[in-house]
């Protein structure tokens, strides 16, 4: 970056506490990234992107205005400019007093740039073999998509005080789509995996074919499923990636602007019960080469495991500075942002529903009747009222406590403020989702993980489409 020398020196350091001096908190945020993308498509490579991010954030806070300027040119005259555009917000400060965050030793992942770690010919050679792979492994193989993509971002934060932080954040993900034609239809089934290391897991042989196998059976089994049937029933929901209705339609309403504005279902619920005792929930960005975690947050605050729902009762909203300084309470590490250009706000890291004491096949015997919800697609949540629509990708319906003919169409509708309450088994079988997770809010994305064990919900409205 031009001028990245620069962060750090007296000018700058002068420049930023001059431009936050009669804030409440502010920062300086630099950002240097690379990401790059590869998309195998029917039997040829479709494009491939590099791209290279870099630039400057500074914000000023003042009570709950912000101030905030970005600029792709890091100097001192760009960061003066930045400085007189957030100067609108001082008045002088609030009474409430403002601490750097400590820093930390811990180191959640590795600093190797993925990218440099294989060369431009191995990457498409992996997509062709992919490609190949999928296409003899089954004759009915119609179509086959491979998706390679990686990022590496370097971040420094420096406060008014001075005071210099900084991470450095590998991310890979492969995303592999196999459409199977049979039956006189398509169907499609779509896999993934990913974290914060580099590329090594992808062009492990095993690795891959097991994740065309699992997108093959995804298709097949979507093949022969039956309409899904229509109304309220029993669903119990996978371990894993279904843990995304969990981050969606309970976890935004707990992250803290939501409530201090108090347009979260949850306001002013705090250390009320608002759950099954079986059910606590934990956001936690300390996990290992995760795709939700994260060193220091896009704040300069260490990650932490931040329990929220403990035995049903609501026990703490995920907090950015800011927020956290506005409800007088402290940040939980949960400030991010998508880039340099984008302010923090509280988001999730990786959002959990931790272990039950149920064996997941007792919980399935103890279902006369349901659906079994293996995995999800997309779905829309309401922040205000915690209201939801989610299809399930692949799903089973439940009869006699066993998972019987597989169901196409099935959506799942209710509350996740009432879906608490209908929980009746938690499971002790905790996975996490395989690292593809982003979560969209105010128009950023953010990589972001999920987990949980099975689910057992007394009560959930299922659209379909069968006439039974």
């Amino acid at each position: 970056m031009s001028g990245i020398n620069l962060f750090g020196s007296d000018k700058v350091i002068k420049t930023v506490s001059e431009a936050i001096h009669g804030c409440d908190d502010g920062e300086l945020y630099v950002e240097d990234s690379i990401s790059e993308s590869f998309i195998f498509d029917d039997n040829v490579l479709k494009s491939t992107t590099y791209n290279e991010h870099k630039g400057f954030g500074l914000r000023g806070v003042k009570d709950d205005l912000i101030g905030y300027s970005h600029s792709s040119q890091f100097s001192i005259d760009a960061l003066k400019e930045a400085a007189n555009t957030i100067a609108a917000v001082k008045s002088g400060h609030s009474s409430v007093d403002i601490v750097d965050p400590k820093r930390t030793n811990n180191k959640l992942y590795s600093d190797k740039n993925p990218l440099n770690v294989k060369d431009f010919t191995s990457k498409i050679n992996l997509l062709e073999n992919i490609n190949s792979y999928a296409r003899d492994f089954d004759k009915r193989v119609r179509q086959v998509s491979v998706n390679l993509s990686g990022s590496w971002q370097k971040i420094n934060i420096l406060k008014p005080s001075g005071q210099e932080l900084s991470d450095i954040r590998p991310l890979v993900r492969l995303n592999v789509s196999i459409t199977l034609e049979g039956k006189n239809k398509k169907e499609t089934g779509s896999v993934g995996f990913g974290g914060r290391y580099s590329y090594d897991d992808f062009f492990i042989e095993e690795n891959w074919k097991e994740e065309v196998k699992k997108a093959v059976l995804q298709a097949d089994v979507m093949l022969n499923a039956v309409p899904a049937p229509a109304g309220e029933q029993i669903v119990v929901l996978g371990p894993g990636w279904p843990g995304i209705l969990l981050h969606e339609a309970i976890g935004h309403g707990l992250e803290g602007d939501f409530n201090r504005k108090k347009i979260s279902v949850f306001t002013e619920l705090m250390n009320s019960s608002v759950a099954n005792e079986e059910v606590t929930v934990f956001d936690d960005g300390t996990i290992s080469d995760r795709r939700g975690s994260f060193t220091i947050d896009d704040e300069g605050t260490p990650s932490q495991k931040t329990t929220l729902i403990e035995k049903g009762k609501l026990v703490s909203y995920m907090q950015d500075r800011q927020n956290a300084r506005l409800m007088n309470t402290r940040s939980t590490g949960n400030g991010r942002r998508q880039s340099y250009a984008h302010q923090p706000m509280p988001r999730m890291s990786n959002t959990i529903m931790a272990n039950g004491k149920h064996d997941p096949l007792e919980i399935i015997k103890s279902t006369k009747k349901g659906i079994f919800a293996k995995t999800f697609g997309g779905g829309q949540v309401d922040i205000t009222n915690g209201k939801f629509v989610f299809s399930a990708s692949e799903a089973y319906l439940i009869e006699n406590g066993k998972i019987c003919q597989p169901i196409k169409g099935a959506t799942l509708i209710g509350s996740g403020f009432e879906v608490l309450k209908k929980v009746e088994y938690v499971g002790n079988d905790l996975k996490m989702d395989p690292g593809i997770g982003t979560c969209g809010k105010n128009g950023q994305g953010v990589p972001v993980g999920v987990g949980q064990p099975t689910l057992k919900i007394n009560g959930l409205t299922v659209g379909g489409t069968s006439s039974n």
